[in-house]
């Protein structure tokens, strides 16, 4: 028989790495797409995958990746994006804002909408990666705050959209997360403005940690949908509340 087919945008690190392999031991035949060719190839080549170099904000690489995926897609896993600068609003780096917006919102629904119908055919589910950045904004994260406040309303115009369709449209949104590039990106590469994020946190949530959840959300059966689901370290209470040690 042949696999189920899973997307899974932003491949190459992260969140979608770790959601790649779990998926791939869980019998799906993955798509990994994301820019980055070394990384994606090496990924596939590991769990018998396939790699889609693509960037999500161009509509010919968009239209690449659905033509590799073709007409019947199980799980779409929606979480190519990423913070940039935390700037407050007086200094923003509008740069920046638009560079989130066009990944996180505009490239999130460049692929919604070209794989949309064979998610449809598939009776499939999407899963969007925000953030608990969408639920308020905090000092300097209003271009990250505002974009995945942006994607969250995707989400929940899309399932009141889709109600009488035989698709699940879920959210997770993650919280205070250590993997392999997120804070080192948002920061520009100061490896010591990264680390002071996760100082005295004893156990952050990890890629793995994250794509567990995903993996469940994306399996459960075809009548359940986990509307939004939020995670977090047992550290941290809330955006602003983390528990560091000394």
């Amino acid at each position: 028989m042949e696999k189920p087919i899973a997307v899974v945008t932003g491949a190459s690190s992260g969140f979608g790495a770790a959601t790649s392999r779990q998926l791939a031991a869980a019998g799906f035949d993955v798509i990994c797409a994301a820019r980055r060719a070394d990384r994606i190839d090496a990924l596939a080549t590991e769990i018998g995958g396939r790699a889609v170099v693509a960037d999500i904000t161009s509509a010919a690489d968009v239209a690449r990746l659905a033509d590799a995926a073709g007409p019947s897609i199980a799980v779409l896993v929606n979480n190519a994006g990423g913070a940039l600068g935390q700037e407050p609003v007086g200094d923003a780096d509008l740069a920046a804002w638009e560079s989130m917006w066009r990944t996180n919102v505009f490239g999130t629904a460049l692929v919604t909408k070209a794989l949309l119908p064979a998610v449809l055919a598939a009776q499939g589910a999407i899963v969007f990666v925000t953030s608990t950045a969408a639920d308020w904004g905090y000092e300097g994260g209003a271009g990250y705050c505002g974009a995945k406040a942006a994607e969250r309303s995707m989400v929940e115009s899309m399932r009141l959209e889709l109600f009488d369709k035989p698709i699940r449209v879920m959210e997770i949104c993650p919280g205070m997360a250590k993997t392999d590039g997120f804070a080192l990106t948002r920061y520009g590469g100061d490896q010591a403005r990264a680390d002071a994020v996760y100082a005295g946190v004893a156990d952050p949530l990890s890629a793995d940690d994250v794509a567990d959840a995903i993996v469940w959300m994306a399996t459960r059966p075809a009548h359940v949908n986990i509307d939004r689901l939020v995670i977090r370290p047992r550290a941290q209470a809330a955006n602003h509340k983390v528990f560091r040690t000394a």
